[in-house]
């Protein structure tokens, strides 16, 4: 292996490292406690070998949030192949979205609340980002008409606001169950 390739690898298991350290971190702790210097501390290098990595916290947190998205399309996508019919598709990925929302709760946060530097409805948007909503649309397609990308946005949209509704206290967490079925029923009609 040359100096070059050894270099680049190094760097990139450098880059892992900081990424996987910032979500260990934010999943225990929240967001709040991820810091330059606690993940300098936690990897074991100093706070200008993060920077010459990431600019600052604010892009750590948007490349957990890239690797949350690939998750996530990975996860809807097992769910919609595994259905047996198109009603059921719509349920699977429903129900994959709000446990991978539930069992991630501070990757979610940077993937959807928390402001990060990711850009959305563009040309520009990053790969795993539009394979989770393709995903998505593949999975309301049945029902969309002529329509396809407006009804994919608010089925997103109603599984998103279900989800931080409910994390929130602002809906019954009794309830969910019955809410995620009307919003499955409107969608696979």
């Amino acid at each position: 292996m040359s100096t070059q390739a050894r270099r680049e690898r190094e760097r990139a298991e450098r880059e892992q490292a900081i990424i996987t350290a910032a979500r260990d971190l934010a999943l225990a702790e929240g967001w709040d406690a991820v810091t330059t210097r606690r993940l300098a501390a936690e990897i074991e290098y100093s706070q200008p070998v993060l920077y010459s990595h990431f600019r600052g916290k604010d892009a750590i947190m948007a490349a957990v949030a890239v690797e949350g998205f690939a998750e996530l399309a990975s996860a809807l996508v097992s769910a919609r192949a595994s259905a047996a019919d198109p009603r059921q598709a719509v349920a699977d990925v429903a129900a994959a979205y709000v446990t991978f929302a539930q069992q991630r709760p501070a990757i979610y946060d940077a993937m959807f609340t928390l402001a990060v530097d990711l850009p959305f409805a563009t040309q520009d948007v990053p790969t795993d980002l539009a394979r989770g909503f393709a995903e998505l649309s593949e999975t309301v397609r049945p029902v969309a008409g002529d329509d396809l990308e407006t009804v994919t946005e608010t089925f997103w949209a109603g599984l998103h606001g279900l989800v931080t509704l409910m994390r929130s206290g602002r809906l019954r967490r009794a309830e969910h169950d019955r809410r995620l079925a009307v919003l499955v029923d409107r969608f696979s009609r």
